[in-house]
């Protein structure tokens, strides 16, 4: 009795440490925001057309959107060095200043599950706040992910999305 009771405590102890390690990939998370000189409606109306995300932002190409900035269109993007992402529009709240769309597959950024919002914000002495975020899972779904296709291609090729479309957001407002 004592080698099977033994034996189902090791039994208990090796499926623990193997689902430990089976767990996959995390939600992962990513938040920038800015300060411009000019009105939050004067920002709103740069970020808020969803098919025109080329005319601030330096990575987009093009932009083509199937129904404007109604939920539920759908955006191509065209990447500059190739590639592209296809997001839909989820929510747009012109009085609140805010909307949010989604991208089930990253197209040529290493995520997946991908849904993200903007807000623009008053700021003080006349200036707007920007912000940013968003949630997504890495493009390898499975345990050990390749490099490129990790925790940290992910997030870092978000982050990079979200503070170069900001700076030059600012730079072209602020002009």
């Amino acid at each position: 009795m004592r080698a099977v009771s033994a034996f189902i405590i090791m039994l208990a102890a090796s499926l623990a440490a193997t689902f430990a390690h089976a767990h996959g990939p995390t939600r992962q998370k990513a938040f920038e925001s800015i300060t411009i000189k000019a009105s939050p409606d004067a920002v709103w109306a740069r970020v808020s057309d969803f098919t025109q995300l080329q005319s601030w932002h330096p990575a987009v190409e093009s932009s083509t959107a199937t129904n404007g900035s109604t939920v539920g269109s759908v955006r191509t993007l065209k990447l500059k060095g190739g590639g592209e992402v296809i997001e839909t529009l989820e929510s747009i709240d012109p009085a609140a200043k805010k909307f949010s769309y989604r991208a089930k597959d990253g197209g040529a950024l290493p995520v997946t599950n991908y849904s993200s919002n903007m807000t623009v914000k008053a700021g003080e002495g006349g200036t707007a706040v920007v912000e940013w975020r968003g949630a997504f899972y890495r493009k390898y779904m499975n345990n050990d992910p390749p490099k490129g296709e990790d925790d940290e291609a992910a997030l870092s090729a978000i982050t990079g999305v979200y503070k170069s479309g900001l700076e030059n957001l600012k730079a072209l407002l602020e002009k």
